[in-house]
C-alpha cells in the first residue's frame, strides 16, 4: 500500500477530504456572517441556531411532511429567510447604529431561544436524516473511495459561495448593497430603497446558513446543539480571514478545514484547536484578518 509521510494513503486522502467537507461548512457559515457584518455592521450569533433551524426544517419536513431532500434544500432556506426579515424588522434594525455589543447581545438571545424551543420539543439527541437516493453510495477513484454525497457537499458548498462572492462583488445589485451600507442617504436620493435592500441582505445571510444546515444533515445527526457546537470555529473562520471579507471567508474556511483534517492524521490531539492556534497568530501579525482592511 502507498504510503506518504508514514500515513497510508487512502487513509490520508480520506481525512483531506473529511477536511474538505468541514471545510465546505465553514466556508458557507462564514459566509453568511461576513455577508451580515460587511453590509449591516451586526455579529449574528444566530448563525448557529438558525443553520440547525434550517437541519431541522429538513428532518420534519421528511418525517411529518414526507417531503424529501430536494425540496427542503430549497424550502428551508426560504422558511429561515422569512424567519431572517422578521428578526430584522422588529429587532435588529434599531440597532444599526449602536455597539456592536448590542447586536452580540441580542443576537445571543435569540439563539437561545431557538435551541430552547428545539430542546424542549426534541431533547438533545441526535435525529438521523437519510441521504438520498440519488446520491447514496461511493464511487472508486482507484486511490481512494469517494462517498458521493459528501462530494455533492463539497461541489454545491463551493458553487454556492462563488455565486454569493460574484453577486456581492461583480454585479450592480452589489455595488448598490455596498455603496447602501456606506452613504444610505445618498443611496435613497437615487431612489433605490436601502432598508429594503438591508432586510434581504440578512435574510440571504441567514438562508446561507439554513441551506448549509440542510447540507450537514445526512452528514450529522440532526440535534438542537449542532449550531452551538460550531459557530464559535466559524467565529474563529470569519476573525482569521477578516471580518466583513466574503472573499476571505470562503478561502479561509476551505483552507482551515483541510488544516483540521491534516491535524487529524499527524497530530489528532491538537484537531480541536489548530484553528485557534492559527487564529491566535494571524491576529499578532495581521490583526485585520488574512483578506480584511486595516483602519
Amino acid at each position: 500500500m502507498t504510503e506518504l509521510f508514514g500515513i497510508p494513503l487512502p487513509a490520508l486522502l480520506g481525512q483531506l477530504l473529511l477536511g474538505l467537507v468541514n471545510g465546505s461548512f465553514y466556508a458557507m457559515l462564514s459566509l453568511g456572517l461576513a455577508v451580515i457584518f460587511g453590509m449591516l455592521n451586526i455579529i449574528n450569533f444566530a448563525h448557529g441556531a438558525l443553520y440547525m433551524m434550517g437541519a431541522f426544517l429538513a428532518w420534519m419536513g421528511m418525517d411529518l411532511l414526507g417531503l424529501n431532500y430536494w425540496v427542503m434544500l430549497g424550502l428551508a432556506p426560504l422558511l429561515v429567510g422569512l424567519l431572517g426579515i422578521v428578526i430584522e424588522r422588529t429587532m435588529l434594525q434599531w440597532l444599526y447604529k449602536l455597539d456592536h455589543l448590542y447586536g452580540l447581545l441580542l443576537t445571543f438571545g435569540i439563539t437561545l431561544v431557538i435551541e430552547g424551543v428545539f430542546r424542549s420539543f426534541y431533547g438533545v439527541s441526535g435525529q438521523p436524516y437519510s441521504v438520498p437516493e440519488q446520491l447514496q453510495g461511493a464511487t472508486n477513484l482507484g486511490f481512494m473511495i469517494l462517498p458521493n454525497y459528501r462530494a455533492w457537499v463539497v461541489v454545491a458548498s463551493i458553487t454556492v459561495c462563488l455565486a454569493v462572492w460574484a453577486l456581492i462583488e461583480k454585479t450592480s445589485l452589489g455595488a448598490k448593497l455596498r455603496a447602501g451600507t456606506e452613504n444610505p442617504k445618498l443611496v435613497q436620493a437615487f431612489g433605490i430603497n436601502v432598508p429594503l435592500m438591508v432586510t434581504l441582505t440578512y435574510a440571504g445571510g441567514v438562508a446561507l446558513a439554513a441551506f448549509a444546515g440542510v447540507l450537514a444533515a445526512p452528514i450529522l445527526q440532526v440535534s438542537a446543539l449542532m449550531g452551538s457546537n460550531l459557530i464559535i470555529v466559524v467565529f474563529a473562520v470569519v476573525v482569521i480571514g477578516g471580518m466583513g471579507s466574503i472573499l476571505g471567508s470562503i478561502v479561509t474556511g476551505l483552507g482551515l478545514g483541510i488544516v483540521e483534517g491534516l491535524t487529524k492524521v499527524f497530530y489528532p490531539e491538537a484537531s480541536n484547536t489548530v484553528v485557534f492556534v492559527v487564529m491566535a497568530i494571524v491576529l499578532l501579525v495581521r490583526p485585520a484578518g488574512l483578506f480584511g482592511k486595516e483602519k
